[in-house]
C-alpha cells in the first residue's frame, strides 16, 4: 500500500511472545536494544500490539499462494520472494528525534531477543489482511509521532540472529547474509541495506496515517506496518538489488477494516485483471501520494486492509494489457475505510483515426546532478502527476506507472553520459515513465455510492517530479532536493499522445552536498 512516496512494513519465523515472557527478559532487552526497557503495567502504561502488511504488486505469479473467492493475487512480477530480517521497532513521542536521542520505547522486545526474517512477498492464506504479528508490549502513555525500523545488516552478527536453519538467504546465498530476494527465474541475490536500514528506517508524523499513534493508560492499541515493498526494491547499476524502503503506519482497528472493489471496463463491464490500484493520501503539498499498491486478481478485485482508523484515501487505478491496450487512470476521492466500492470502470483508449494506437504514452527525460562544478551522485525518485477538477477544486495525484518504466528510483552516476546542454561537470540519470495517454476519469464517493464523470477532452497533460535522496542513508539532499517540469525539452506544455515519446524538460539538482 508506502514513498519519499507511500506511501510506506515485515516479519514471520518465530511465534508471538507474550507480555509476561517479556517482563522476565527486561535486563536482556536493555543490554541489546538501545531504547527504554518495556516497564510493568501500571496506571500510566498501555500495551501496543505491532503488526505488518504489505499487498505485493510484484509478485511473480508463480509465488502466489491459493488466494479464496475476493481475494487478491498477483498474476506476475518481478520477484518470487523479498527477505529481510527485522531485529527492532521502536517509538518516540518526539517528531524531531533521531537515531541517537534518548526516550525511544521498544514496541516488539521479542525481536531484540530473536530477530525474524519475514518474507514480504508472502500472500497471506484465508483472506488475511495482515502478513505477520510482530510481537507486543507495554509502554508509557502518551502521542508517538515517529516509528523507526532497524533492520539486521548482511554481516557477521555482534548478537542474535536467525540460524542457518531458518534463515532463508543463507540457504540460498550461504554466508552472513540475512537480506536477500529471489527473482522471477529464482534466482537469488543479495538485498543491500543503506545505513539507515542498519541504525533505523523512520516513519515521520506524515507518513502515520490517522496522526500519532495515541496509547491510552490501562488499554491497548494496534499498530500496523505496511511495507510498500515494490517500491522499496532498486536495482543499481551493476546488477545488485538494494532496499530503499517505503514505509507508512497507522492504528487499525480490531475488525481490520479495509477498501475493496473490482476493476471493469466501462464498455463491456468486463473485469480487468492485473490493473494496477492505488491508495492516496495527500501530502504537505496537498498532492497525492501512493501509500499502498496492489495488481487485480484475474476476475479483477482488489482489497486493501487493515488500514488507519478514520483515514480517508483517494483510489487510483490505470491498467495496460497483455495486447497493449492501455486504460486511462480513474481517480475515486474521498473513500474511508470499510468501503467496497464494488465496480470501478476504466476507460479504454480509443484511437482518434482509423489504425491509431489505442497503447500508452511514454515521457523520457535525463536528471543532473552537481554540487559546485563537480557532479554528484544521488538517487533520484520519479514521478508522473496528473490533476482532475471537481466542484472548482483541483486534485493533483501519482499516476501508478505501466510496466517497462524504470523511474521507481533512478541513479545519477558518473557512469551515465550526458546530453548536450546539461551543466558542465554533471553527472546525469535518465528515466522512462509509460503512462495513459488519456486524460482522467473522476468518481467521488458520497453516501454509499460513487458518481462517475467522464474524462475531460483536449491534450493530456502530465508533471513530472524528482526527488534527490543521498544513496548510501536514503536521506534527502540538493537544494531544492524535489524538482518538477510541466515542460517538454521545447519548453511547451508536457503532452502525452498514445504510442508516442514525449521528452521532458531537464532536471537540475543543484547545491548535492
Amino acid at each position: 500500500m508506502f514513498s519519499s512516496a507511500m506511501l510506506r512494513a515485515m516479519e514471520r519465523l518465530i511465534p508471538h511472545f507474550s507480555v509476561s515472557l517479556v517482563i522476565t527478559v527486561v535486563a536482556l532487552i536493555l543490554i541489546g536494544c538501545g531504547g527504554n526497557p518495556p516497564m510493568m503495567q501500571s496506571s500510566s502504561m498501555g500495551t501496543i500490539n505491532v503488526s505488518m502488511s504489505d499487498p505485493p504488486s510484484c509478485a511473480a505469479a508463480s509465488s502466489a499462494t491459493t488466494v479464496p473467492a475476493g481475494g487478491t493475487a498477483a498474476p506476475g512480477g518481478n520477484f518470487m520472494n523479498v527477505f529481510v530480517t527485522i531485529r527492532s521497532i521502536q517509538a518516540h513521542t518526539s517528531a524531531t528525534a533521531d537515531n541517537t536521542s534518548s526516550g525511544w520505547q521498544e514496541l516488539a522486545p521479542q525481536l531484540v531477543l530473536a530477530p525474524m526474517q519475514v518474507d514480504l512477498l508472502h500472500l497471506p492464506a484465508n483472506g488475511q489482511c495482515l502478513l505477520e504479528q510482530l510481537g507486543s508490549t507495554s509502554l508509557p502513555a502518551g502521542d508517538y509521532q515517529q516509528i523507526r525500523l532497524i533492520l539486521l545488516a548482511n554481516a557477521a552478527p555482534s548478537g542474535p540472529a536467525p540460524s542457518n536453519d531458518t534463515n532463508a538467504c543463507f540457504k540460498q546465498l550461504g554466508g552472513d547474509v540475512f537480506n536477500c530476494v529471489l527473482d522471477a527465474n529464482g534466482a537469488a541475490h543479495t538485498l543491500d541495506l543503506s545505513s539507515e536500514a542498519t541504525t533505523g528506517i523512520k516513519i515521520p508524523p506524515g507518513q502515520i496515517m490517522g496522526g500519532p499513534i495515541h496509547v491510552t493508560a490501562g488499554q491497548s492499541v494496534d499498530l500496523n506496518i505496511d511495507f510498500n515493498t515494490c517500491a522499496s526494491i532498486l536495482m543499481e547499476g551493476n546488477g545488485n538489488f538494494r532496499l530503499k524502503p517505503v514505509l507508512t503506519a497507522g492504528v487499525v482497528s480490531a475488525n481490520l477494516t479495509g477498501i475493496s472493489g473490482q476493476i471493469v471496463d466501462s464498455v463491456t463491464s468486463q473485469p480487468i485483471a492485473g490493473a494496477i490500484v492505488t491508495l492516496q493520501f495527500a501530502d504537505m503539498s496537498g498532492t497525492d501520494r501512493i501509500v499502498m499498491q496492489q495488481l487485480t486478481d484475474p476476475s479483477g478485485n482488489f482489497s486493501f486492509c487493515p488500514l488507519a482508523v478514520g483515514a480517508v484515501f483517494d483510489v487510483v487505478s490505470d491498467a495496460l494489457t497483455a495486447s497493449g491496450t492501455a486504460y486511462d487512470a480513474t481517480v475515486v476521492l474521498n473513500v474511508p475505510g470499510g468501503t467496497n466500492l464494488g465496480k470501478v470502470p476504466l476507460v479504454a483508449e480509443t484511437p482518434v483515426t482509423a489504425g491509431a494506437s489505442t497503447g500508452p504514452g511514454t515521457i523520457q527525460g535525463t536528471i543532473t546532478a552537481i554540487n559546485g562544478t563537480a557532479g554528484a551522485t544521488i538517487d533520484a525518485d520519479v514521478s508522473a502527476l496528473q490533476s482532475v477538477t471537481v466542484s472548482s477544486t483541483s486534485h493533483t495525484f501519482t499516476v501508478p506507472l505501466f510496466p517497462k518504466s524504470n523511474a521507481a528510483d533512478i541513479m545519477v552516476t558518473s557512469s551515465t553520459s550526458c546530453p548536450t546542454g546539461a551543466p558542465k561537470g554533471a553527472f546525469c540519470g535518465s528515466y522512462t515513465l509509460v503512462v495513459p495517454a488519456s486524460n482522467p476519469t473522476v468518481g467521488t464517493f458520497s453516501a454509499g455510492k460513487t458518481t462517475i464523470t467522464a474524462p475531460a477532452t483536449g491534450d493530456v497533460l502530465y508533471t513530472v517530479e524528482a526527488d534527490a535522496s543521498n544513496p548510501t542513508s536514503d536521506a534527502a539532499m540538493c537544494s531544492p532536493s524535489s524538482q518538477t517540469t510541466s515542460k517538454d525539452a521545447t519548453a511547451m506544455p508536457l503532452k502525452v499522445t498514445a504510442g508516442a515519446t514525449t521528452t521532458a524538460a531537464e532536471l537540475d539538482f543543484t547545491g548535492c552536498s
